[in-house]
């Protein structure tokens, strides 16, 4: 920040000055205003600089600032749209998966085991009877058993063999509902670069606030040199309006002392003029004083 402004080093005038200093007083005093006055000029100018140069940085933050705001609602633009396709492709998702479940339902999928896990118990009830040791009883109970579980495995294969229509459905349920989290994946890249800009323009109109400051207390400092130099250039007029008075009243005074001086080599003159005409014997100084009059 600049120095504020010395006051010693300003020139005081006073009316009482001006009124009754001498010519010689008045032309020290003019000098001494004319080179304070252009002292502060030439401060007013840089501080003048320094503030503009200070707007400048201001109004390239500002420009930042807008740019990141742009950038900030294309990007929310962008985000509204991928958030309307996603919820579209899981409005269409969800139907897509009722339909299955429905499907479902309908081939009486969701009730009983599934075929891995028939295959299973089939697998464990065979293993069963080929190591373990059992009565006829129980053996025939196991063969039973497994021969149910045959039963099931088929009919569960068979309603499968059925349900074509049902896995192409789900396989584009899954597909749609792919669709709809590749669209969440942008709406949540997109809505963190928004926000980043969001982030920089809010920094950027902050630092453009403070380097504002900066140029108003700039300006403050400039106003205050212009106006001290204004102040000298006025008190710097008003001595050359007094110089000036007083050359017109020297010369005026010199005009009517050569006036009265020459009155009275007229009147002298004429006297002399006079006394010639009476018949008195005129010197050489007394013929040159007529000629100068032009009474010879």
């Amino acid at each position: 920040m600049a120095d504020s402004i010395e006051d010693s080093k300003n020139v005081p005038l006073t009316d009482e000055e001006l009124e009754t200093d001498n010519k010689g007083q008045l032309i020290k005093k003019a000098g001494q205003l004319r080179d304070r006055r252009n002292d502060l000029n030439q401060m007013a100018s840089e501080r003048a600089s320094k503030r503009d140069e200070f707007n400048a940085k201001t109004r390239e933050k500002v420009d930042e600032a807008q740019e990141h705001r742009e950038k900030r609602d294309e990007l929310n633009e962008q985000v509204q749209e991928h958030k309307e396709k996603r919820n579209e492709l899981n409005a269409k998702a969800n139907e897509l998966f009722d339909k299955v479940d429905q499907l479902k339902d309908d081939l009486e999928l969701n009730e009983g085991k599934s075929v891995e896990q028939l295959k299973e118990e089939i697998e464990d009830l065979e293993f069963k009877q080929q190591t373990e040791v059992l009565s006829t009883e129980d053996e025939r109970e196991l063969i039973e058993e497994i021969e149910e579980k045959r039963e099931k495995l088929s009919e569960r294969k068979e309603k499968l063999d059925q349900s074509g229509e049902l896995e192409e459905l789900k396989e584009k349920a899954q597909e749609v509902r792919a669709q709809a989290s590749e669209h969440h994946q942008k709406v949540t890249e997109l809505a963190d670069e928004a926000q980043e800009h969001h982030n920089q323009m809010i920094e950027a109109y902050r630092e453009a606030d403070e380097i504002r400051d900066e140029a108003d207390e700039w300006h403050e400092q400039f106003v205050d040199a212009q106006e001290a130099a204004d102040r000298h250039h006025e008190d710097f007029v008003r001595v050359q309006k007094r110089l000036r008075e007083l050359d017109e009243e020297e010369e005026s005074e010199k005009r009517e002392a050569r006036e009265e001086k020459e009155a009275e080599a007229r009147e002298e003159a004429e006297e002399i003029y006079q006394a010639f005409q009476d018949g008195e014997t005129l010197d050489t100084e007394d013929l040159m004083k007529l000629q100068k009059t032009g009474l010879l």
